[in-house]
């Protein structure tokens, strides 16, 4: 089979615009992402799961620059201020000036912490990314979100700080386990679910050989979700509105994700079943009256492999005081992104808890 070409999509925000990168080899064309770099010192953040595998390759693209390697442990629970500090010593450890620039490579936490450091080190320095895990690619390593985990929520302490490039080797999907790959389907039907309706029914259509990991249809359904986020975000770098709508799952899905103290679902698993609850929700509420459409989400989660029940044991009122803390929330009340049905997301204000706890009683 040949290799697909490689997609470029702009992310346009004036002085802060870049490209994201989607194709094969792009972790030895160094001649492609170095010229994202400006400086003469760089810090490659990664962890030990991904550096045995793929530093290598990118230390090849190095020379002439001095550099070093910060790694972290694998697992959501790295993403933390602790990580942060002995990132940016370092930084400080290697000398990095006003134009050095850290490089990401690994998923969404060594993306999310990388960029955080950068923001703060000398108050923001450059930064790239180069996802190696599905959910990486398709969701966090666009847009600018940044942050660090706190143990009373997911992300509670961030900064936006934009990329000066992504470059998504879809090479590296070949090493990335089963379920980490599921987990990353998810958020390319959450971009769907939002506001593509058409795009819906293709990844119904393709759920199959999107499950079985078919390249050309990888490599589509990628760069389709991007370019989706990519106009998002164009719209609304800092989520004053629109872009609120790319958390929906969000809420619910943090909240198991802490409520399991970051081990029991992985992020992309928990969007998951935060979609069937927003949908069930949004029923409940009158919002959506097409109880087909909750069931289509239902099937093709299903048919990726991806969970929609709440895990057994979770305790829905702890869920829901979870939920409290959510960034979205205005004035005291619960934000939720809900929808009318597929493609049709929109976000709620005020959102009556007793209904909340009443979904989660139910799905528990």
């Amino acid at each position: 089979m040949n290799a697909p070409a490689t997609h470029t999509i702009d992310v346009t925000l004036g002085a802060r615009s870049y490209h994201v990168h989607i194709g094969h080899g792009l972790l030895d064309d160094s001649a492609l992402w170095r010229g994202a770099i400006r400086g003469r010192h760089a810090l490659v953040i990664s962890n030990t799961t991904v550096a045995p595998l793929y530093l290598e390759r990118v230390a090849k693209g190095m020379d002439g620059l001095q550099w070093d390697t910060f790694l972290i442990d694998d697992g959501e629970a790295h993403k933390s201020f602790d990580n942060v500090g002995r990132a940016l010593a370092a930084l400080a450890k290697l000398g990095a000036t006003r134009d050095a620039c850290v490089i990401a490579l690994g998923g969404g936490v060594v993306g999310d912490l990388a960029g955080f450091t950068a923001a703060c080190w000398m108050r923001g320095i450059d930064f790239i990314q180069l996802p190696t895990t599905l959910l990486a690619m398709v969701d966090s390593s666009v847009g600018g979100k940044t942050g660090v985990n706190l143990p009373a929520g997911k992300n509670l302490v961030g900064a936006f700080h934009q990329p000066r490039g992504v470059f998504a080797d879809i090479d590296t999907l070949a090493t990335l386990p089963e379920r980490e790959f599921r987990a990353g389907l998810a958020e390319v039907v959450k971009g769907a679910a939002i506001g593509d309706a058409e795009f819906f029914a293709w990844l119904e259509a393709h759920a199959d050989a999107l499950a079985a990991r078919d390249q050309d249809v990888m490599a589509e359904a990628i760069a389709r979700k991007v370019a989706y986020k990519a106009g998002v975000v164009a719209r609304d770098e800092t989520e004053q509105g629109e872009r609120t709508l790319l958390n929906l799952g969000h809420t619910f899905g943090h909240a198991l994700e802490t409520a399991g103290r970051y081990t029991t679902l992985l992020h992309g698993e928990a969007v998951a079943v935060g979609m069937v609850l927003a949908a069930q929700l949004s029923q409940q509420l009158g919002m959506s009256t097409l109880d087909d459409d909750t069931l289509r989400l239902q099937r093709l989660l299903d048919t990726l492999g991806l969970p929609t029940d709440v895990p057994p044991g979770m305790d829905p009122q702890q869920l829901l005081t979870l939920m409290r803390l959510d960034k979205k929330n205005t004035a005291g009340t619960l934000r939720l992104i809900l929808w009318r049905g597929i493609g049709r997301a929109e976000i709620v204000a005020g959102v009556n808890e007793a209904d909340v706890l009443a979904v989660l009683q139910a799905a528990v």
